[in-house]
């Protein structure tokens, strides 16, 4: 049948009993292999060398450098954000690699498609070693029983130790508790810039084949049930404009076909569908087939209630698998419409309706994400792994025309036996030696407790437990004291009882009690006490944040104060005003730095700073009644 992918099997059969024997099939024409390491230690750079090496691509099709980061803010920042699903034809065999998201606040993206997978390749950086994130997905990956292939990195670093590397992977492995039989895993070593991977560093390779021809020979195909009925568990969810929804799993048992009629196995019900198209990956794309069977990754489009963690089931015969376990957000902001007085003036969506609607279809796909109205008013509570999650979600709505006002962090807390509990966080700082004390300062300021701490070339690397309140604003913080030295990662570590009050943003800040366009006249008179967020020229509103007070306590000042005129003037008593640069706020920036009583408002082309009461007799009247 045209497009339907042969099937190869072997048998092993396992005697049970006298009467009874397990016959298990694994299909050796696939692989399913996740490629998971911490963020910047090279994975997307890794698949693009694969991609250019496979021969199976157009020129036209491999523009550019991280071709899997197709998505605008990947490609900005650097990051993986979403998982992605691509093909590679090697020796007759297809594999299907998962490009994985190295980030932790994205660890709901890494936990569900590490379903679809049967084996994982570890990506180490040769000079940072195994980081927190490592150490997160790899549990993860241990977790779910999938077969490890690791891949010491970056080898061609001026600073790379390979093989000390390789020796505190394995301690890793040893330490999350790995059998004699996954500790004793393959290894190889790669520089994914150079395009070579080799088994012997003294002996560089020209190409990335050993990898590959490493992957066939340890990582088993997908492990199978093809006789018994349909069994698929739905882990990711794409969208169309055309089709709406698209269900993305791996096919446990069984086989499906387009026009069959199935089950949809939803947390408290179940639905009859129907398929109306099937596709499969294949290279960088999705191809459409008749029919595809048990162990391959296929698309199915036509459920239109499908959800992340259903099973597609036989009609007949219905068998839901375990439903997927995410770990629980972390993080809590209030979104609401943008209520400032430039509100309205560049964006496309402004109304409520169109937030909810945004919010809710961000739901479909996005499963570590919660959302809930608050009551008595038009605000809704959304809630995340981290303020990285969070963050990208904003500027996403913000690149589509959203205007909305944001709130400010909050950690989610829970009740545990009549005692509250906080989220904690494994805080990994490298910072030059002469620059540690800033860091043990602050980051005891926010009730961190010192882990552990060595030297790695010219860096002190140390490792704290700290609160996810604390985390809040100290990146910031950091960067200040450290002249931008500092380099900070964190994962999440667990709840443990509620620790006492963490201190606040020390200085003040500067409230505008005026509207109009800022001038250089009244800046100049206001950047001698404080820092400026804004310029000549900038249009302000009564409430808006302007600056950060050189001392405690919020300041109201008019930076459209002009030079008044007068018919007496001695010669030479005009001066030159020399303005410092303002302070360029990022949208992470400046969720970190509010307090309270503060918002975000955030347009296509603006991230503005404001008082959640813009008038000052209100905002006194609220102390009073506060008080």
């Amino acid at each position: 049948m045209p497009g339907v992918i042969g099937i190869e099997f072997f048998e092993t059969k396992i005697e049970l009993s006298m009467s009874q024997t397990v016959c298990v099939q694994r299909r050796t024409d696939l692989r399913n292999i996740a490629i998971i390491a911490h963020v910047d230690h090279g994975k997307t750079t890794l698949v693009d060398c694969l991609l250019r090496q496979s021969g199976e691509f157009r020129a036209s099709q491999l523009v550019g450098e991280q071709i899997l980061d197709s998505n605008d803010l990947e490609r900005e920042r650097g990051i993986t954000i979403l998982a992605k699903n691509i093909a590679i034809p090697y020796r007759g065999v297809k594999i299907n690699l998962i490009d994985t998201p190295g980030h932790a606040d994205f660890g709901g993206e890494v936990e569900r498609v590490l379903r679809m997978a049967d084996g994982a390749l570890v990506l180490v950086d040769a000079a940072e070693g195994p980081m927190p994130q490592t150490r997160f997905v790899l549990s993860k990956a241990l977790e779910f029983g999938l077969k490890p292939v690791v891949i010491i990195n970056k080898i061609d670093r001026s600073d790379a130790r390979p093989n000390e590397v390789l020796d505190e992977t394995f301690e890793l492995f040893v330490e999350l508790g790995a059998g004699d039989a996954l500790a004793d895993f393959p290894y190889i070593f790669s520089s994914s810039r150079q395009g070579f991977a080799t088994h012997d560093l003294n002996q560089p390779t020209d190409s990335m084949r050993p990898l590959l021809d490493l992957v066939l020979e340890s990582v088993p195909g997908p492990e199978i049930d093809a006789d018994s009925p349909l069994q698929l568990l739905v882990t990711t969810l794409d969208w169309s404009e055309y089709v709406g929804r698209i269900a993305i799993g791996r096919i446990q048992s069984g086989r499906i076909s387009r026009g069959q009629r199935v089950a949809l196995l939803q947390a408290d019900a179940a639905v009859a569908s129907k398929v109306a198209n099937l596709f499969v990956f294949d290279k960088l794309g999705r191809t459409e087939v008749e029919e595809a069977t048990a162990g391959e990754i296929v698309a199915v489009v036509g459920l239109e209630d499908v959800e992340i963690g259903d099973t597609i089931s036989y009609f007949e015969v219905r068998r839901a698998l375990p439903r997927l376990d995410i770990d629980q957000p972390t993080l809590e902001m209030i979104f609401s419409i943008n209520t400032s007085p430039l509100a309205g003036r560049v964006g496309k969506y402004v109304t409520t309706r169109n937030l909810r609607d945004r919010l809710m279809k961000e739901l479909e796909r996005n499963v570590a994400l919660r959302v809930q109205p608050v009551e008595g008013s038009d605000a809704f509570a959304v809630s995340g792994r981290g303020l990285l999650h969070l963050s990208v979600l904003i500027e996403t709505m913000r690149r589509e025309g959203f205007e909305l006002s944001v709130g400010k962090p909050r950690v989610i807390t829970r009740e545990q036996e009549g005692i509250v509990e906080e989220p904690f966080e494994t805080l990994l700082v490298e910072v030059p030696p002469d620059r540690l004390g800033a860091v043990m300062e602050l980051t005891g300021a926010r009730r961190g407790q010192l882990l552990g701490m060595h030297t790695r070339g010219d860096y002190v690397h140390v490792t704290f437990s700290i609160p996810a309140r604390g985390l809040i604003g100290l990146r910031t913080r950091l960067l200040n004291a450290t002249q931008g030295t500092a380099v900070m990662h964190h994962r999440f570590e667990g709840y443990r009882p509620l620790e006492g009050d963490i201190t606040g943003r020390p200085n003040g800040v500067l409230v505008s009690i005026v509207s109009g366009k800022a001038v250089a006249f009244g800046l100049d008179g206001l950047q001698e006490r404080a820092e400026l967020f804004i310029g000549p020229g900038d249009e302000v509103y009564e409430g808006m944040i302007v600056g950060e007070n050189s001392r405690s306590g919020d300041m109201t000042v008019n930076p459209t104060k002009e030079k008044k005129l007068t018919n007496m003037r001695a010669s030479g008593s005009d001066r030159n005003i020399l303005l410092k640069p303002p302070r360029e706020m990022t949208l992470e920036m400046a969720l970190e730095y509010i307090e309270d009583d503060e918002l975000v408002e955030v347009t296509p082309s603006h991230i503005r700073l404001r008082k959640m009461l813009l008038s000052e007799h209100d905002r006194r009247r609220a102390a009073r009644r506060g008080a």
